[in-house]
């Protein structure tokens, strides 16, 4: 019996030790696979002497630079900075101008800037991160009245629009080379005298206008930053061009494209290094140079009498839209289906009924083109991109139309998505110290556009076609559209795109600030603070912010407009001094 307890009492010992020593082994495990996850050194020393002293991954030293705008922020906000009287505009690519345009909005002001340092002089004395509007002191006064000269020195003030056009503000293009900016003014046509028929119907594709889309002349306008000189100005009478957010306008390399809505057509441009508009051609009536006058021969011989014959008057098809139907036809002819031609010819009066709304250039030699019914391109339609639309992209050396898409094609969203930075155009103006930040090219806006869709399809009256739509309804992108600022990529910082994107638009002012965490580390790096806080505003009052960073520098500007009240406010990087 005393050997039975004893072996009992030794076997339970036992199982005791096997116990511990399995949770033993369990915590150890658990203790290695999971670790802790532990904050990269923010010291800028730090990572000073880990660049000299530690090898990086080929292609990768770019990046590695880029990263050190984590500890260079612009951690300091001045509420109300006086400016001049002028409306704020942005900074050329390479960061070294910024333009304006006068409060009469018929010159343009060419300032240069003189680095996000240039006021620590001014600002030495100031600690925490806000001057406050508020602030009525001498000192706060001093500072809110010599600020904007202190960062921007006036180099040039070229008036550019004629007697009558006023420059629209939110309409302006760089080259490549940052020397030169193209800018577009437009005035009303005006009711007495009023244009002639054939001036407003130049061609049998032009659009009837209406209240809603009214006739104006406008004209584009090239500028040298270096010298301010005005160097060449295209004008267009009679027409309807959208200028705003340059819709209408693009601009690739040293290609310049317009596209009139009135006339139907795509007018071509080469900006010459003198900086003069060059007509290249002219797409849409016809596609080739020399069409109009293989046409004019032809009218010879089948018009003896030599009778004018208007363009609106013709019967035929204009090139371009017989280029489109011809890859429409062929497209059904391919498919083998009696079905497929059916539905072609059934829709061919829909098809004949499209007019151009939108396009872009994808490269020196092809154009996506957006086509909507008339109703749509002339503004009748309150809300247009719920409408049917065609995606076209043309090769203007080939004179082909390479393909066609639907607005709710899946094939084209998955193009959209995949090489969006291609779309963009963001290889464009692109500095060793420029990124991109696009859904093709940042899993962190990737994920922002899934979360998108995904709350379009789950939405009351959502689903994947009505996803689909809205995604592709940001297509053709506008040129120069998209900030490359290191503080908006989402790679490097996180913050609420509600309030500020990547995307050069006015967004919604909310009441607190913008908060920018760091990617590695999750810490808060720095605030943004729009308009002026603890100011009391109209609970009717629509109140909008625009922001326009510098491409490289701590350096942002916001203007907050609530009714037609304007509030500046500059973001800097400033270190207290001790």
């Amino acid at each position: 019996m005393a050997d039975s307890t004893k072996l009992f009492c030794e076997g339970e010992a036992g199982w005791e030790d096997m116990e511990g020593s399995t949770n033993s082994f369990i915590g150890e495990s658990f203790a290695d696979f999971i670790k802790v996850r532990r904050i990269p050194n923010q010291n800028i020393v730090h990572r000073l002497r880990q660049r000299e002293t530690h090898f990086t991954c080929p292609g990768t030293n770019w990046h590695v630079a880029r990263s050190f705008h984590q500890n260079l922020f612009p951690n300091f906000t001045i509420v109300n900075v006086e400016k001049p009287p002028c409306f704020l505009r942005k900074f050329s690519p390479d960061g070294k101008y910024f333009i304006a345009f006068s409060s009469d909005q018929t010159s343009i002001e060419i300032y240069k800037f003189r680095g996000s340092h240039a006021a620590e002089n001014v600002l030495f004395s100031r600690e925490g991160e806000l001057l406050s509007g508020t602030d009525a002191s001498n000192d706060a006064s001093q500072i809110r009245t010599s600020l904007f000269d202190t960062f921007f020195e006036l180099l040039h003030t070229t008036s550019v629009a004629p007697n009558g056009e006023h420059l629209n503000r939110e309409c302006s293009l760089f080259t490549e080379d940052s020397r030169y900016v193209i800018v577009g003014s437009a005035m009303y046509v005006p009711e007495e005298p009023y244009p002639y028929f054939f001036d407003m119907y130049q061609n049998n594709e032009s659009v009837a206008p209406n209240p809603r889309s009214p006739l104006e002349d406008y004209s584009l306008h090239i500028v040298d930053m270096h010298t301010g000189r005005l160097c060449d100005t295209k004008q267009f009478k009679c027409d309807k061009i959208f200028l705003s957010h340059n819709q209408g306008l693009y601009l690739y390399r040293n290609i310049l494209a317009v596209l009139s809505v009135q006339q139907q057509t795509i007018h071509i441009f080469h900006i010459g290094e003198d900086g003069y508009f060059v007509g290249v051609r002219s797409i849409g009536r016809f596609c080739y140079e020399d069409d109009e006058l293989m046409l004019s021969h032809v009218r010879q011989e089948f018009n003896p009498t030599q009778q004018q014959v208007r363009p609106f008057r013709e019967t035929a098809i204009n090139c371009l839209k017989h280029r489109l139907l011809v890859f429409l036809y062929s497209r059904a002819k391919q498919d083998g289906s009696p079905f497929a031609l059916r539905q072609f010819f059934q829709y061919f009066d829909q098809f004949c009924m499209l007019r151009m709304w939108k396009m872009q250039l994808l490269d020196e030699n092809h154009l996506l083109i957006k086509y909507a019914s008339e109703d749509v391109v002339t503004l009748r339609v309150q809300d247009p991109n719920s409408q049917p639309s065609f995606f076209v992209v043309y090769d203007m050396m080939s004179t082909n139309v390479v393909a066609v898409f639907e607005n709710t094609s899946e094939e084209l969203l998955e193009l959209f998505e995949n090489f969006c930075d291609l779309f963009r155009n963001a290889s464009l103006h692109l500095q060793p110290v420029h990124f991109t930040c696009s859904a093709s090219s940042n899993i962190y806006a990737r994920q922002i556009q899934r979360r998108f869709k995904h709350t379009i399809i789950h939405a009351k009256y959502g689903g994947q076609t009505e996803a689909v739509k809205r995604l592709l309804a940001q297509l053709p992108i506008s040129a120069q559209s998209y900030s490359s600022s290191p503080y908006l990529d989402l790679s490097l910082f996180s913050y609420d795109d509600k309030w500020v994107s990547v995307m050069e638009r006015p967004k919604a002012c909310g009441d607190h600030p913008i908060r920018f965490y760091a990617r590695d580390s999750g810490l808060l790096k720095f605030k943004i603070q729009a308009g002026m806080p603890g100011r009391q505003t109209p609970p009717t009052a629509r109140r909008l912010v625009a922001f326009t960073f510098h491409p490289y520098e701590p350096f942002a500007i916001s203007v907050q407009r609530t009714n037609a009240e304007y509030v500046v406010n500059f973001h800097v990087r400033h270190c207290p001094s001790d």
